[in-house]
């Protein structure tokens, strides 16, 4: 049976555009559903029900994000909401969407190197390890790829600190996880 509060809630599509516009707290040039973390959108009777998949165990973004997407849904008038977190998958820089790596880069953030999704992350990474030398990422800025990391770990836990040998700027490297 459909109730009345059943049919005021708007479409899973209708929730996931307006979570294309709310930034992710640490990375602000790209939007939630772009990053991938939002999983389903979907009603269990009169409540809304949003998918969260971490980027990352013990990522500090994960209470904020919540928040902020339980008080973007109540400003658009969504009565009952409930927030699951999802944790298998896990999340992988595969997620990120063509838009946001596009993003990444004329932000001056190196987005990740393709071939991580899960389904084949050891293969991928085991590649990488074999290529030793051989990876190297592409400054956002000039496009070198010589290129140096400065630290492994940049202004958040998911980024590197990299820096071009060629333009002499610094930027991060978003990592594939």
């Amino acid at each position: 049976m459909v109730s009345a509060d059943t049919l005021a809630l708007p479409s899973p599509e209708t929730v996931m555009g307006w979570l294309g516009e709310l930034p992710d707290p640490e990375i602000p040039v790209i939007s939630v559903t772009e990053l991938g973390i939002v999983r389903a959108v979907r009603h269990d009777g009169a409540v809304l029900v949003v998918v969260v998949t971490p980027t990352y165990s013990g990522c500090p973004a994960v209470s904020l994000i919540n928040l902020e997407i339980e008080a973007l849904l109540r400003e658009k008038g969504v009565g009952k909401i409930r927030i699951e977190q999802q944790l298998s998958p896990p999340w992988t820089t595969d997620l990120l969407s063509e838009a946001a790596r596009a993003k990444l880069k004329a932000f001056g953030i190196a987005p990740p190197i393709d071939g991580t999704a899960a389904d084949g992350r050891l293969a991928a990474r085991a590649s990488r390890l074999a290529a030793g030398s051989n990876f190297r990422v592409a400054c956002p800025r000039c496009g070198s790829g010589n290129t140096e990391k400065v630290s492994q770990f940049g202004s958040t836990p998911c980024k590197a600190s990299y820096r071009c040998a060629d333009c002499l700027e610094p930027f991060d490297y978003f990592k594939c996880i």
